[in-house]
């Protein structure tokens, strides 16, 4: 009885029996506070935790009731809990140390915008369901179309993922057959459709096959053009997929191209890849998740060239523009085909304003306010800023490949363009493809063991390689430094375990 009462005064006034309000101002103030100065004390202390997680699968599963609670439960037992059940089960993204598929941050001006953005609480659908929101997207996309050195007119929106963008652009490319009248008439039982067919190189991301699956163009509609030396996509083999498809009677309607691929951050020839667009009358898209955010500089602008050319262009801020998850820009040259697409106006949300619905350029009416977070770190930061932290991150990363490459023990498996390194550990005698995969493998798993470091792992050509993607804020050269000690020091121990 006694710990029944002691747990009943730990609730707030919004929790007591008959309440039927929201948290009161004041209690709401007291636990803000310590949130705020947790995540301080985090971001400070970040990289002293395990940078992945340690848990196994099913721990957190096991370490929470598996009935959902009937009274209420203090925000301090809510807050501890936090502390004790889930933090042990998080991945650290934000911690120095992260270095796996794509380096990210959540930084504090885009945490502060999150904070401002889940107190409005607004659905950026309608212009009037929310003006600034909308209209604050307009300005923050077209500031950062600026910084990027891409032409007028682009209209833009943000998506939660590339995923999402790329989906898009593919359904708004088959949109653009008019012909075939998609959107109103579907694609099932009628012969006189032909099979549709679009391309992408062997290092695409996966999301441009989904976006097949989705559509209905199914896998088969997709085709893999192979790459150079440098995982680039071969324009010259892309043609003659092209000519043999339509001697084979398929419907070409769309190329994505990649700025920073997936594995290696490649950068495919765009304008040549533009020029057999524009012949063949085929859409155009651009998928420059990561690598795009480095044509801040003037000095990697001309990674762009060409994509102005493009129907359809993709750049995440979320990946290494500094914003937290989930933030992707969506521009294209043609919002009218995408509107065509997408718009279906349900009769309680007409509306009469001359002005841009966002929700007319996706399959989502439920839009968040995700402009906010995007527009404080571009004002927080400024274009100079933000390039001094790019320069920085791509210093890093050749800095890396310079030092694996004047290793004995180590080698470089691609280029590296930008900030991210693919490598392998591959010491002297020791040639044999399964062998060095295993020990590869080990190295991976020791270093990412340790907690100081996380790194991903891709194929190139059959040969297992490491990937080492600095973009956090929090990255500096001593942690580069870091991990090239324990990754030699990992292969000497490794090494002599086999001896």
């Amino acid at each position: 009885m006694q710990e029944r009462e002691q747990k009943r005064a730990a609730l707030d006034p919004a929790q007591q029996e008959q309440a039927t309000g929201d948290m009161d101002p004041a209690s709401f103030r007291l636990y803000a506070h310590q949130v705020v100065d947790w995540v301080a004390d985090y971001l400070e202390h970040v990289g002293d935790y395990p940078v992945l997680a340690r848990t196994q699968p099913g721990d957190i599963r096991r370490a929470l009731p598996a009935q959902p609670p009937q009274q209420p439960e203090s925000m301090q037992a809510i807050l501890a809990d936090f502390e004790r059940v889930l933090l042990p089960g998080i991945t650290h993204w934000n911690a120095p140390g992260f270095m796996g598929f794509f380096g990210i941050t959540g930084s504090g001006p885009g945490i502060l915008g999150e904070l401002l953005t889940a107190a409005l609480n607004v659905n950026a659908m309608l212009w009037r369901t929310s003006p600034a929101a909308t209209e604050l997207e307009q300005v923050a996309l077209d500031w950062l179309r600026q910084m990027l050195g891409l032409p007028e007119p682009l209209f833009g929106v943000i998506n939660d993922t590339a995923s999402a963008g790329t989906l898009y652009a593919l359904a708004a490319a088959r949109e653009a057959l008019s012909d075939l009248q998609i959107r109103q008439r579907g694609m099932s039982g009628r012969p006189e459709v032909p099979r549709l067919r679009y391309y992408a190189s062997q290092e695409a991301h996966s999301a441009v096959d989904k976006a097949g699956i989705v559509l209905g163009v199914g896998l088969e509609g997709l085709r893999k053009i192979p790459v150079d030396d440098e995982y680039r996509l071969d324009v010259a083999a892309l043609e003659r997929a092209i000519k043999e498809d339509l001697a084979a009677g398929w419907r070409p309607f769309a190329v994505v191209a990649t700025v920073g691929t997936t594995s290696t951050t490649s950068v495919d020839p765009v304008p040549a890849i533009a020029d057999l667009c524009e012949r063949y009358g085929l859409w155009l898209h651009i998928d420059a998740s990561y690598a795009g955010s480095a044509a801040l500089l003037p000095e990697y602008r001309h990674i762009l060239a060409g994509c102005e050319r493009a129907d359809s262009f993709i750049v995440n801020p979320h990946k290494w523009l500094f914003t937290p998850l989930d933030c992707s820009v969506f521009f294209t040259r043609k919002p009218e085909i995408v509107k065509a697409t997408f718009s279906l106006v349900l009769e309680i949300l007409r509306t009469d304003e001359e002005a841009p619905n966002l929700m007319d350029y996706g399959i989502s009416l439920g839009r968040r306010f995700r402009a906010l977070k995007l527009w404080m770190i571009m004002r927080y930061f400024g274009q100079e800023g933000l390039q001094a932290r790019l320069r920085e991150h791509i210093r890093l990363g050749q800095l890396l490949a310079q030092w694996i490459d004047g290793s004995p023990d180590f080698e470089r498996l691609a280029p590296a363009p930008f900030s991210t390194v693919c490598f392998r550990a591959h010491p002297r005698g020791l040639d044999d493809e399964e062998q060095l995969t295993a020990l590869n493998e080990r190295l991976l798993n020791r270093i990412n063991g340790a907690g100081h470091y996380f790194l991903s792992h891709t194929r190139l050509r059959g040969r297992y390689s490491l990937r080492a993607a600095i973009g956090n804020l929090r990255t500096s050269e001593e942690t580069v430094r870091g991990l090239w000690q324990e990754l030699r020091e990992g292969l000497e121990a490794e090494l002599a375990r086999r001896s």
